[in-house]
């Protein structure tokens, strides 16, 4: 089911690998497709948003979290993507579908973090919402229409866009704190950006798929943005949320990337300085706009060189992150025991500690720190710690916890 039959399609069945292939758009139909023994549905639809069926998505790291889908397809066209021939275009479930499953999780099932999931997340728009909360879209500052637009939609002042969505979920799960994933650059406007920096139980942390430091690369991409109002963008969002953790996606080798692009990505990556990046060499999908029109002309021994040095300038920027970490207060969730204690060499005092917990703070890095509050509390999953950070190893943070926090 899911992307790959939708790509493959017949093949699995005239092979003998399936007796029943559906596409994304089409689980609906397995019920009836089994009842005939078998058969083939990759039909994709514009509205299909499986808004009625809300099966509990729970986060095998954490398990005081879960995942509400908001979103499905998308309509951006990056030259390197298949997702929007094998999920179709943008479409977005009704807003109080997904504050109702919000409220389900938080109230009835102890959920206390909750990641909003979507292709393009913050395109997110329920058109005829109604004008009370309806606006126009917006895109980020300064960047180039996107690569397909409707014009018609993004006039549309009756659509509640991802801005007043987030804020409605937050409201509707105060006491948990709230994620999405992934974005695009393009769709973070400042309305936005505003309502992150003012919800005190969204996290302050951004997701910003740069794909590539170099504008030419970028346009091949068919990403609609330079580079120069991606560094803005960046900017803007460190002046409007101050702490902000920021994380990106990078592919290495793309199609035409010449040294001097890829000298562009290595200075992104050092002068960002991500928490988290999740970095590729190019690899051609069949299906898509690079596949039948630009040529993988990056030779692999070159990619695998070109990762490795943005691999070593990221894993740089990073330790640097941790390190300006130490000394803060930052909120953590709890997720369960430690795998691993600090020594010593971590930070003074970790010996005298004897039981240690783990968990995540905004910005999704991990945080180890004392189970025990010096009140007498153990801190349990599920529960939020003011945590003190008095070291790192670059990777993890260490710390001591200072008390328990609550968000309302």
């Amino acid at each position: 089911t899911g992307c790959m039959a939708e790509r493959v399609k017949s093949e699995l069945l005239d092979t003998g690998l399936a007796d029943a292939v559906l596409g994304p758009d089409a689980y609906r139909d397995l019920p009836q497709i089994l009842d005939a023994g078998g058969g083939m549905n990759t039909q994709l639809s514009l509205e299909e948003t499986y808004a009625d069926i809300a099966p509990v998505r729970r986060d095998q790291n954490s398990p005081n979290g879960a995942f509400i889908s908001i979103q499905r397809g998308c309509s951006n066209m990056c030259s390197f993507c298949i997702v929007p021939f094998v999920r179709g275009r943008d479409r977005s479930r009704p807003v109080e579908s997904i504050l109702t499953e919000c409220r389900h999780l938080y109230e009835e099932q102890g959920v206390r973090e909750i990641t909003l999931l979507g292709q393009n997340v913050n395109s997110y728009a329920h058109y005829g919402y109604g004008e009370e909360i309806g606006r126009r879209r917006q895109y980020s500052t300064g960047f180039e229409e996107p690569f397909v637009r409707s014009f018609k939609r993004d006039n549309d002042e009756s659509a509640c866009r991802f801005a007043d969505l987030l804020v409605m979920v937050a409201e509707a799960a105060p006491g948990a704190r709230i994620r999405f994933t992934s974005p695009h650059p393009k769709d973070f406007p400042d309305i936005l950006l505003d309502a992150i920096a003012e919800t005190p139980n969204v996290a302050k942390q951004l997701h910003l798929p740069a794909q590539s430091g170099s504008t030419s690369v970028l346009t091949r991409m068919r990403r609609a943005y330079t580079i120069e109002a991606y560094r803005a963008l960046v900017e803007r969002a460190r002046t409007k949320i101050p702490g902000v953790g920021l994380s990106s996606d990078f592919i290495t080798g793309f199609c035409g990337e010449t040294e001097e692009d890829h000298r562009g990505t290595w200075e992104l990556i050092r002068d960002v300085q991500y928490d988290q990046a999740f970095l590729y060499a190019y690899s051609m999908r069949p299906g898509t706009h690079a596949h039948r029109r630009l040529e993988d002309d990056v030779p692999l021994e070159e990619k695998k060189r070109r990762l490795a040095e943005l691999n070593q300038v990221y894993y740089q920027g990073r330790r640097s992150k941790a390190e300006e970490a130490i000394g803060d207060e930052q909120v953590v969730l709890v997720q369960g025991p430690s795998a691993r204690n600090p020594t010593e060499e971590d930070f003074v005092g970790a010996s005298q500690i004897s039981t240690y917990v783990s968990g995540r703070n905004d910005a999704n890095r991990s945080v180890i720190f004392n189970a025990e509050l010096n009140d007498g509390q153990t801190l349990k999953p599920g529960d939020f710690a003011l945590v003190q950070i008095q070291g790192t190893n670059g990777h993890a943070l260490f710390g001591k916890a200072v008390n328990l926090f609550s968000f309302v």
